[in-house]
């Protein structure tokens, strides 16, 4: 099996800093792209950042500037470092990773998702 747990999310006031943190466990092969979705309430899940195995980043207009997506790939892990942060930022923030386990199946895995509040 496979899990992917995120971390990090919180309460934070306007032009704030959040760190966000996933790792990802089990029967894991290799990880490709692995990324960063946000949902707010009665919206649909939107694409925050992505990076692929290789490092290469793409992001959100609304990411641009203020938000970061790195990896760790020794320890199957991304992070998302978010500053000047913007009550239209507060969601919940999920977690994924396109990867192969050792079973050589390939799929699309999430996580849980970390609730992210922006607000004075």
């Amino acid at each position: 099996q496979v899990r992917l747990v995120e971390s990090g999310g919180g309460l934070v006031q306007p032009g704030g800093s959040l760190r966000l943190s996933c790792a990802a466990s089990g029967s894991i092969r290799r990880i490709g792209t692995m990324g960063w979705y946000r949902q707010a309430p009665e919206k649909q899940r939107e694409l925050v950042a992505t990076i692929s195995s290789g490092g290469n980043t793409d992001y959100a207009d609304f990411a641009k500037g203020r938000f970061a997506i790195s990896r760790d790939n020794a320890k199957n892990s991304v992070y998302l470092q978010m500053n000047s942060l913007k009550p239209d930022d507060t969601a919940v923030y999920y977690c994924h990773a396109a990867l192969t386990r050792w079973d050589f199946v390939a799929g699309d895995y999430w996580g849980q998702g970390t609730q992210v509040t922006v607000s004075s």
